[in-house]
């Protein structure tokens, strides 16, 4: 029942999303996530403790987390599942973990923004991505605006499908808490680097398949883009992912590359820090435009079809 359940939820969430009504009422899940790990990390947290004790102290507060988001979806798993039809309840609360139609809708505005000027698409990519973007060009846009789409293709929709169709909605809960953990204190910092290591571990182990997963659909959905290579894609994916500094997020940003022959990643800045020297994923060109950000989402449709087509493969097995 569970691919059923996540192929419905994708259905759900890219039909509708999660209204703006709704959030402004009582908020979202993610939201919900967040504020508790605030209330973890304001109470547990402590500059005054050790190294070791913060570290201790960041493992508990993930492990409460845990505790409460899959206590949460059993509750509401088991709720749901007592209804009528309750699996299409399920579903529709389940789509509030996917993020297929958002994310979308912000890489085509930095497209539409950047068809308008340089910097009406730093204006739209700054929304999604946390780099520096004052400095961007008009290629630095663009391949920024493709790096977030092809990351969160992994984060946002890959993955918590995934997890849902596995474990149901307890998994999909469990996955969606460790990654607003590591977004909002997995960091290098020098508060986080103790307090957020559980959260920022927890979270590579947690993406370990559905990253390589997300990879893999990219390089499928190559197959139906026009001038798109999946064998680039692959090659890309393959020879660069483990230059990444992320063990997970190189694999989709790699594939996106090669499928489409540009040269991701490479030098950024962070806050007007100092430069960082990311890897350079993919062999291509370096010059990007409005036009790239849109065979990107071409891309990212196919391959989110084909992860549906995949759910729905597998929800027929099951019931045979």
């Amino acid at each position: 029942m569970n691919f059923g359940v996540a192929l419905l939820a994708l259905a759900i969430e890219a039909g509708a999303g999660y209204p703006d009504a709704l959030f402004r009422r009582i908020g979202h899940p993610v939201t919900w996530l967040g504020a508790l790990i605030a209330v973890l990390d304001r109470g547990l947290n402590s500059e005054a403790d050790s190294f070791g004790l913060r570290r201790s102290k960041g493992a508990v507060a993930l492990a409460a987390l845990l505790v409460i988001a899959i206590g949460s979806g059993a509750l509401i798993e088991r709720a749901a599942l007592a209804l009528p039809l309750g699996w299409i309840a399920l579903a529709v609360v389940a789509s509030s973990l996917l993020a297929q139609r958002s994310l979308h809708a912000h890489v085509a505005a930095v497209a539409e923004a950047l068809t308008n000027s340089v910097e009406d698409g730093r204006t739209a990519v700054a929304k999604i991505v946390g780099r520096d973007v004052s400095a961007l060009d008009e290629s630095g846009v663009a391949r920024a605006a493709i790096e977030s789409l092809a990351e969160n293709f992994s984060d946002g929709v890959v993955a918590p499908a995934l997890w849902l169709a596995v474990f149901g909605l307890p998994g999909a809960l469990a996955y969606k808490a460790v990654n607003t953990a590591d977004s909002m204190i997995g960091h290098k910092s020098a508060r986080y680097l103790a307090f957020g290591w559980a959260a920022a571990r927890c979270d590579d182990l947690m993406n370990v398949l559905p990253a390589r997963a997300a990879a893999g659909l990219l390089t499928v959905g190559a197959l139906a883009v026009s001038g798109a290579s999946p064998a680039k894609a692959l090659a890309a994916a393959w020879r660069d992912a483990p230059k990444h500094a992320s063990p997970n997020a190189g694999w989709p940003e790699a594939a996106a590359a090669g499928a489409l022959g540009l040269k991701l990643g490479g030098p950024r800045s962070y806050g007007g820090a100092e430069a960082v020297d990311g890897a350079s994923l993919g062999d291509g060109r370096r010059e990007a435009s409005a036009a790239d950000i849109r065979r990107a989402l071409s891309l990212y449709e196919i391959s989110t079809a084909t992860l549906w087509f995949s759910l729905a493969v597998c929800a027929l097995a099951a019931r045979i």
